[in-house]
C-alpha cells in the first residue's frame, strides 16, 4: 500500500521564495501530477516487488534499489521543475504565500493546507 511519508516535518518558519500559486492555479495543475506521480509509483511498485522476492546475498538488489532510488529522485525534480516542493514521498506542496496546499497521492484534489512550520502532520481541510 502506498502512504506519503513526510521527510520535513521540521521544515523552517521563514517564508519560502519562488511562485505562488493561487487554490485555484494548483487544482490546474494537479492533474499533471496525478499523473506524474502515479506512474512513479507504479515502476517503485513493481521494482520493489522484485526486490522483495530476491535473497538479501542476490548481486541484483542493489541494481534495483538504485533504480528505485533514481525513479524517486526523478519524480521529485520533475514536481521542482514544475516550482512545487517534493515534500517526501509522493507528497507535493503549492506554496500559495502564507503556507502549502498540500497534496499526496492519491488523494483525488487538493482538499488541504498547512503552514510554512507545520507541516503534513498540521494539515488542515480546506473550508
Amino acid at each position: 500500500m502506498v502512504r506519503c511519508v513526510d521527510y520535513n516535518a521540521a521544515m523552517g518558519s521563514a517564508e519560502k521564495t519562488g511562485r505562488r500559486f493561487s487554490l485555484g492555479e494548483a487544482r490546474a495543475l494537479l492533474p499533471t501530477v496525478k499523473r506524474v506521480t502515479a506512474e512513479a509509483v507504479r515502476d517503485t511498485e513493481a521494482l520493489a516487488t522484485r526486490l522483495h522476492g530476491l535473497d538479501l546475498a542476490d548481486p541484483g538488489r542493489q541494481r534495483l534499489s538504485d533504480e528505485l532510488e533514481q525513479i524517486v529522485t526523478r519524480w521529485a525534480h520533475y514536481i521542482q521543475e514544475m516550482d512545487l516542493e517534493a515534500k517526501g514521498l509522493w507528497l507535493v506542496d503549492f506554496d500559495n504565500g502564507e503556507g502549502y496546499y498540500c497534496w499526496c497521492y492519491p488523494e483525488e484534489s487538493i482538499t488541504h493546507y498547512h503552514g510554512y512550520a507545520e507541516g503534513f502532520a498540521g494539515r488542515m481541510k480546506i473550508v
